[in-house]
């Protein structure tokens, strides 16, 4: 669907993608996370054509940006971090300008344009000056968009953000419903959103794919060691005698849990495995009684903040 091959863009001296390359499969939500200044939006501003890399290739369907833009282009809708509307317009003149500049044939603009808003929920403010909506409508107008000619593409920039919490879930329900017909790309700083939409995710770090997978894949691979945290009461003394005896276990901590006679334990298995049960037998036949246990799992934010640790962010990623 869309190949991405060794992709460079510059800036002065600073190198915002860096080497990048990807491949993005047909009938998937993808998400693209990276901290600000990492390459995101120049990525995304690449693949639309909107700018040129310095060096590197994309291709859509097949279609070089470059040398065949206008057949790449028509296989993507695009929706950037600020949407580009024209607010004196109302919503339904905006989508049939929209339909013009995008060559749709004149007798099919008007069913296409209200189809388009009956699935973007527009319904009800398409008659509305731009102006007067809302952020929540705005960014389905910039959606509305985005879906003129129906592409088989749709690159979002940040499509969630400045919205409230109710407005995050109508959008993420939207996006969604759109992956059913569309393969969709989105870039996101809300990990959480991301987590709950996306099938697949690629980790950007200082202009590098630095993690590329499903969340699911992404957990397991940054999971590292099993790790597990136990409140037990007992002697510290004891607790670690005994983990120290344990060829299941790799590294220990052992903490005062701040209530009499309570030690916490974070323990790591030696490879990636379910140790509680041994764990509870152990501990209870050295006399420690288990108050509480769990395992621990790591978020799509632990992995991305591990991923990019120690990068230099800039104000803005709107440039870079």
């Amino acid at each position: 669907m869309i190949q991405v091959e060794d992709l460079v863009k510059k800036y002065g001296g600073h190198t915002a993608v860096d080497h990048l390359s990807f491949t993005v499969e047909k009938g998937q939500i993808y998400g693209f996370l990276g901290p600000n200044g990492a390459g995101k939006s120049t990525t995304m501003n690449v693949m639309t054509g909107y700018i040129a890399a310095d060096s590197g290739t994309v291709k859509i369907n097949g279609y070089d940006i470059l040398r065949e833009p206008e057949k790449a282009k028509k296989c993507i809708g695009y929706l950037p971090e600020i949407p580009p509307l024209y607010t004196d317009m109302t919503v339904r003149e905006y989508l049939l300008f929209a339909a013009e500049l995008k060559k749709v044939p004149k007798k099919e603009r008007p069913p296409h344009v209200e189809e388009i808003i009956e699935k973007t929920q527009l319904a009800g403010v398409k008659e509305r000056l731009i102006k007067n909506l809302s952020k929540g409508y705005r960014q389905r107008v910039g959606l509305a968009q985005a879906l003129i000619g129906y592409p088989e593409i749709l690159i979002l920039d940040e499509p969630m953000v400045g919205l409230d919490p109710k407005q995050i879930i109508e959008m993420r329900d939207l996006i969604k419903s759109l992956a059913q017909e569309h393969t969709v790309i989105l870039s996101s700083h809300i990990l959480s959103e991301v987590s709950a939409v996306c099938d697949h995710v690629m980790i950007i770090s200082e202009g590098r794919l630095a993690a590329d997978g499903s969340p699911q894949e992404l957990q397991e691979l940054m999971h590292g060691r099993s790790e597990i945290e136990v409140t037990v009461t007992g002697a510290k003394q004891k607790a670690e005698e005994l983990l120290q005896s344990m060829q299941q276990i790799e590294a220990y901590e052992i903490d005062e849990d701040g209530e009499d006679g309570c030690i916490k334990l974070r323990i790591q298995a030696a490879d990636d495995t379910d140790i509680r049960g041994e764990i509870s037998v152990a501990l209870a036949g050295a006399g420690l009684p288990i108050l509480s246990m769990t395992r621990m799992e790591r978020s799509l934010e632990d992995i991305f903040l591990e991923l990019t640790k120690g990068e230099e962010e800039t104000e803005d990623d709107g440039d870079l």
